[in-house]
């Protein structure tokens, strides 16, 4: 095979035997004259399986497949899909032809073609996705009909001026400005609040319910735990109980008699707001005019469960989701501009920036000392052991086990131990969130059934077992359980020795930072996006070349382009514009998820 003279291109493993190099079964391939330098020379990989190479199919094979595929193409096989406008508005880009795209992103001439043809690639995928977006957008905020909170009333006004306990931030404000003015258009609001843990997002939805309130509406605040279901409800009937307001709860361990009043009530109009677990998405629980569904904590609800709130009446309520911090999906979402998009990013006056501190298993008994010193000082104490769900009996042990190991560092009399998981009897965790929230207790040992909404002023110090086996999100949203009151707090991650190098980092940033919105930034970088149109929260997005964390430029520069695309033709009319909405029709859809926040 082999004569000499002739260049080769051997691809394989370099070894050395007997002090000279040599390549055992080595890929050989005769050099065309133009590429016998072999500088310009770019292979295109290809994925194959053991079954496909040992049938002939291996990466090479597909390759020259490819090759003999393309060369059979021509342009009008893959016409272009973007407006002439949008490439003529970016001369100093050169963006190369559909097709041309095609042919050098698999066959290259130079490495400067690849990176044009892929950049091509990458911009075209992104700005599809924003025309996608933007045509949804565009066809809710014209034609998605929407209830009309036309005034602000009595409730709103009389609870504003006379019973709100604190100045409103400014953010607070921005935002309910927001709420107002989307609510009284005519269109359905769906929109996405941001605000970071103790931002003061609960207020926020009460006035939001009191506008629906005023305006004869019904409204429902859904959370994902009872603790946290039962802590808004027995807020909001304490901020209220002056007003002419009625507010029920529903749980899954609401008694029959308790479930069928508010069934009732709620059917027939007589509840103005019903706060309540999942178990408001059940088919009995019916609307006299629901008007505005409010889903706190949005990132421990699947999507197809938010959207079961849209069949609870007639018109589709209005949709405020809230979150301290924005799971990837819809921090991705975001990015593409389907969602309405609020930010509070202030905190109350008074609030003291939490001291994160990363210490390992050797230091426990420092840690124990630390915390005597601030019981000893009056304050109170989490200390929070991961929770697997698929193995719950494990869990359960884990629990206990550490239960038993904080009892002999703390021992009773001198120190009283409140424990709550998710196998304890509803009573049971009340009573002991209870004993805690009284002081009867100065330390509360728990699983993550404590992550969201339970509020004790006088818990300063925040300790997390295992926390290399929580996610970023998790381990914000459980450092906002302390620098609740007026003296400073404390989180302390506890890790065993070995750690993996993503957990390295979660712990790092989480040190590093107190800003949810960082931290959202660094777990969309980590765990990846997740599916815009999909259900899925986390992995992948269904993009092929684009990443919206490395390529966010071009993301920014094709939502810029869509957006001019859009405005100037919302309906992709125009002749310029045919071929983009050809395409579009010939791309068979999901189910449109990316309308549920």
């Amino acid at each position: 095979m082999l004569k000499p003279g002739q260049p080769h291109l051997v691809f394989g493993r370099i070894s050395f035997f007997q002090g000279n190099p040599q390549i055992s079964h080595p890929e050989i391939e005769l050099l065309s004259p133009e590429t016998s330098d072999g500088k310009d020379f770019l292979e295109p990989v290809y994925p194959s399986t053991e079954k496909l190479s040992a049938r002939g199919l291996g990466g090479r094979q597909i390759g020259r497949l490819t090759k003999t595929l393309l060369s059979l193409l021509q342009e009008k096989d893959l016409p272009e899909n973007l407006p002439a406008p949008v490439l003529s508005l970016m001369p100093g880009l050169s963006l190369m032809s559909r097709f041309e795209a095609f042919c050098s992103v698999h066959f290259p001439s130079s490495p400067e073609i690849y990176e044009k043809a892929l950049n091509r690639l990458k911009f075209e995928e992104l700005f599809l996705s924003q025309i996608r977006m933007g045509l949804i957008r565009s066809h809710r905020h014209r034609a998605s009909r929407g209830v009309v909170f036309g005034q602000v009333g009595e409730l709103f006004n009389s609870f504003y001026t006379t019973y709100l306990p604190f100045e409103l931030t400014g953010a607070q404000k921005r935002v309910l400005k927001e709420i107002r003015k989307d609510t009284g258009t005519g269109r359905q609001m769906n929109r996405l609040l941001q605000g970071d843990v103790g931002s003061g997002k609960t207020i926020v939805a009460l006035l939001s319910m009191l506008l629906a309130a005023d305006n004869g509406f019904q409204s429902c605040l859904m959370a994902p735990t009872e603790i946290l279901a039962k802590q808004h409800y027995n807020n909001i009937t304490e901020l209220v109980k002056d007003l002419p307001l009625r507010v029920g709860l529903l749980t899954g361990s609401s008694r029959s008699k308790q479930r069928k009043g508010v069934l009732e009530m709620a059917l027939n109009g007589t509840l103005q707001i019903l706060v309540g677990t999942h178990a408001v998405l059940e088919d009995p629980v019916q609307f006299s005019n629901l008007g505005l569904a409010i889903v706190d904590e949005q990132h421990r609800f699947g999507v197809a469960q938010r959207a079961r709130l849209w069949k609870k009446a007639a018109l589709p309520p209005h949709m405020l989701v809230m979150t301290a911090t924005p799971i990837p999906r819809t921090l991705a979402m975001t990015a593409y501009g389907e969602l309405d998009y609020s930010i509070m990013d202030e905190l109350p006056p008074g609030r003291q920036p939490i001291v994160t501190v990363h210490r390992y298993e050797h230091s426990r008994p420092k840690v124990m000392d630390f915390m005597k010193h601030e019981i000893a000082q009056g304050r109170q104490v989490y200390v929070i052991f991961p929770l697997i769900e698929e193995s719950e009996k494990m869990d359960y042990e884990n629990l206990m086990k550490g239960y038993e190991n904080v009892k002999a560092w703390f021992p009773e009399p001198k120190y009283w131990i409140s424990m709550v998981h998710g196998r304890q009897k509803q009573e049971v965790k009340e009573t002991n969130m209870q004993r805690f929230l009284a002081r009867d207790t100065q330390i509360m040992v728990s699983t993550t059934v404590i992550e969201v909404g339970v509020n004790v002023p006088n818990a300063t110090v925040m300790v997390i077992e295992s926390s290399e086996k929580f996610g970023l999100a998790q381990l914000h949203q459980l450092r906002g359980r302390v620098g609740r009151g007026e003296h400073k707090s404390y989180c302390i991650l506890l890790t065993g020795s070995k750690l993996s190098s993503e957990a390295r980092e979660r712990v790092r940033i989480l040190c590093a930072t107190n800003n949810g919105f960082e931290i959202a930034e660094k777990d969309l970088e980590i765990r990846g996006p997740g599916e815009i149109e999909g259900t899925r929260q986390s992995g992948e997005l269904t993009f092929k070349l684009a990443d919206i964390v490395r390529d966010r430029g071009w993301l920014e520069l094709a939502r810029e382009m869509a957006g001019r695309t859009l405005d100037k033709d919302p309906d992709l009319g125009m002749p310029e514009n045919s071929d983009l909405l050809a395409f579009l029709i010939s791309q068979k859809g999901k189910t449109q998820w990316s309308r549920i926040s």
